[in-house]
């Protein structure tokens, strides 16, 4: 990942000016003492959505007799996002939750997440390359600590890519008339579907594309969400939608898994994440699918499409408990494990730490890919994520737009909205937006 550390840190360093966490200590630390004075274990709650974590937490709470988590599933995107926000403002807050690192410097900012350098600072620093670091450490204090990284990949069908007589594409030139000879053989039959409701998605296509959503300039934010590369990639998908060439299934939604499973989608974009939901969303199809690198503009690129963090929420009292079990859940052997073991909603995040990267790997089942090495491809693929992205202080708000946008009106119309949500969201928070 040496690619991509210089990158990161610089921008990393200029939004911590930005975010104004230099004078501030964002964050709010509560009383975190674990003491029980009833002699009880310390109880932890711990939201999340992602897959294995029901594993994870039975085999936490097996090891651990002076901690004990509860877990609760909640929505991924915004909605989960905005329930945790609330529930701050409620203070009924969970000890622990998944924080994406695009929300990681808003969640800071807004004072949502408790300073974990004390108990978790030296783990990220000793553990973590320097390229994931730097998306969750600002202003010098740790705010979250890494699971995973997400590179893009492609999904494909490889019983049906030989039926249609069709290659991989490696461009999105080569996307474009692969989907044309689909649809030229089948009327019925689509290439790939381009969800509406996925602003991370086109995030990530965008960062692929060399689009900057979010800069700094000294310690004014610079908004670029409908900047060149970024409109490039929209009227790209405009147009598949237009000449109707692709879907556009609500992303996750049983009309999109349908057509995967039933043949109608032959392809999908994802990440090194989305093995494991297949498994239990079209378990039929095992031995059916393959990965491969995202196509690219002509050159070999990638964007972070998710990847997740841990942190621990403001107004939680167990802070340090929290951060031993989020260390256990990000570095400990056990602990992958764990998340891999669970049959039910078995998980194929790629982890950020390389150390559990073999781990993974060699507990992951890949007959479903048919024996291909997933965490092989993946880890190539970090290589190519393109250095110099920024996410921006009012993430949430900004893909909210732009997911109603391109619901409306398309995938241009979602970036014009985008941006302009962008931009008055950073004044409105008394922040300083560059001209």
């Amino acid at each position: 990942m040496t690619r991509t550390s210089r990158s990161f840190r610089t921008a990393a360093v200029a939004a911590v000016a930005a975010l104004g966490l230099f004078a501030t200590a964002c964050g709010g630390d509560g009383d975190t003492s674990d003491s029980a004075s009833d002699g009880k274990p310390v109880t932890l709650d711990y939201w999340t959505w992602t897959l294995g974590a029901k594993s994870t937490v039975e085999a936490f709470n097996r090891t651990h007799k002076d901690i004990r988590v509860k877990f609760t599933e909640i929505p991924s995107g915004t909605e989960g996002y905005s329930k945790m926000a609330n529930a701050v403002k409620a203070g009924n807050a969970p000890d622990v939750a998944t924080i994406e690192y695009q929300m990681v410097p808003e969640f800071a900012s807004q004072g949502n997440l408790i300073d974990l350098t004390e108990y978790a600072g030296e783990t990220v620093k000793s553990k973590f390359p320097e390229s994931i670091q730097s998306l969750v450490t600002f202003g010098g204090k740790t705010w979250t600590v890494p699971y995973d990284a997400a590179p893009q990949l492609y999904y494909y069908r490889t019983d049906l890519f030989e039926k249609y007589g069709v290659e991989v594409p490696k461009t999105w030139d080569e996307f474009r008339r692969v989907a044309e000879k689909v649809k030229k053989e089948d009327k019925n039959v689509r290439l790939a579907s381009m969800p509406k409701s996925d602003p991370a998605l086109l995030a990530a296509l965008s960062w692929q594309a060399g689009g900057k959503w979010f800069g700094t300039e000294g310690d004014a934010w610079k908004a670029g969400v409908n900047d060149a590369d970024t409109k490039k990639v929209a009227a790209y998908w405009d147009a598949l939608v237009k000449d109707d060439l692709v879907q556009t299934f609500t992303g996750w939604s049983p009309e999109e898994t349908k057509a995967r499973a039933s043949g109608k989608t032959l392809s999908f974009l994802g990440a090194s994440w989305s093995a494991g939901g297949m498994k239990t969303s079209m378990p039929d199809l095992s031995g059916k699918w393959a990965a491969a690198p995202m196509p690219n503009w002509g050159t070999a690129a990638s964007g972070n499409y998710g990847g997740t963090s841990y942190g621990v929420l403001k107004g939680s009292d167990h802070a340090e408990a929290a951060a031993e079990f989020i260390t256990w859940l990000t570095t400990d052997k056990v602990g992958v494990e764990a998340r891999l073991a669970d049959l039910e909603s078995p998980s194929s995040a790629l982890p950020a730490n390389p150390e559990m990267r073999e781990v993974a790997a060699a507990k992951f089942d890949t007959a479903y890919l048919n024996g291909q090495d997933l965490y092989a491809l993946a880890s190539e693929q970090v290589d190519t994520i393109v250095p110099g992205w920024t996410w921006g202080p009012n993430q949430m708000d900004v893909y909210t737009a732009v997911q109603d946008a391109t619901a409306k009106s398309g995938f241009t119309a979602g970036v014009d909205a985008g941006q302009e949500k962008a931009e008055s969201g950073i004044t409105e928070r008394g922040l300083k937006l560059a001209k």
